[in-house]
């Protein structure tokens, strides 16, 4: 696949399918008030299997004070917009054409889990693991899977934070390392050239996000497994970005982002 570069034409075509995620701009108290609350758990019904890319959400147990927004459990924030936005985006300007509507939930230890090469959870910082479940995740990313964190934090507000996320995944991997990286690792120049991380919008988080991931063997020049956006919420960008109240331009960086990580996972 042909990798593409921060073109102004690169900018207009997300620009323009972010315009037709918009469709009609809705007033930001619509995200405050109405249908953002009291939201039903997901129940959701997987698409037949049919070689389409669909990016996975994984479902997890949920620590206590993890159903905080829109009363849904942690696992299931921004479901199904966040992922449905940015597979209209990827539909749109690369040659994957993925399922549109038909969205995957799925836990660690069902073996469904192996048809998705690229899986996602959000606020890890939540996140309750069995042991099961840990001998699951560990045999999908050896076996070639690639999975995504995003939308975690310091506590209060992100449940245990990194602490808890780190101490997951060294039940994952007891020897797994994860190092902080940086915008010249192939992850991202797989589609999209990123040249900084200046570029990755905050929704609400203050300060610097935290990228870091977990390689093959602790051998960054090998296969990267698992990426962690911590201290940031690119997903958020994904979720509201035909909201109208969320900048088109930081809509876009963070647009960039998810191509890239589905590029990476889908190519290596």
């Amino acid at each position: 696949m042909a990798k593409a570069s921060f073109s102004r034409r690169t900018v207009l075509w997300i620009g323009l399918a972010v315009a037709v995620i918009a469709g009609v701009a809705v007033d930001v108290s619509a995200r405050q008030f109405g249908r953002y609350f009291n939201a039903p758990e997901p129940q959701n019904v997987n698409p037949r299997y049919d070689g389409r890319f669909a990016l996975a959400r994984i479902k997890y147990n949920v620590a206590p004070g993890g159903y905080y927004y829109r009363g849904l459990p942690a696992w299931a924030h921004g479901y199904p917009r966040a992922e449905e936005n940015l597979e209209q985006i990827l539909d749109a300007v690369t040659a994957v054409h993925p399922h549109l509507k038909d969205t995957v939930i799925v836990g660690l230890d069902d073996p469904e889990l192996f048809k998705y090469p690229v899986s996602y959870m959000t606020e890890a910082g939540y996140w309750e693991m069995s042991d099961r479940e840990a001998a699951a995740l560990r045999a999908y990313l050896l076996k070639g899977g690639f999975i995504i964190f995003d939308d975690f934090r310091d506590p209060p507000r992100g449940g245990g934070g990194f602490q808890t996320f780190a101490a997951n995944m060294a039940r994952v991997f007891p020897k797994g390392r994860f190092i902080e990286l940086n915008p010249k690792m192939p992850a991202f120049h797989s589609f999209f050239d990123i040249e900084s991380f200046d570029i990755i919008p905050q929704s609400y988080d203050a300060g610097r996000p935290l990228i870091v991931g977990l390689f093959e063997d602790n051998d960054p020049s090998k296969r990267l497994m698992a990426i962690a956006n911590y201290n940031t919420d690119i997903s958020d960008f994904w979720e509201f970005s035909g909201d109208g109240y969320l900048p088109v331009s930081a809509s876009n960086e963070a647009y960039k982002i998810g191509v890239d990580y589905i590029i990476y996972g889908l190519t290596h």
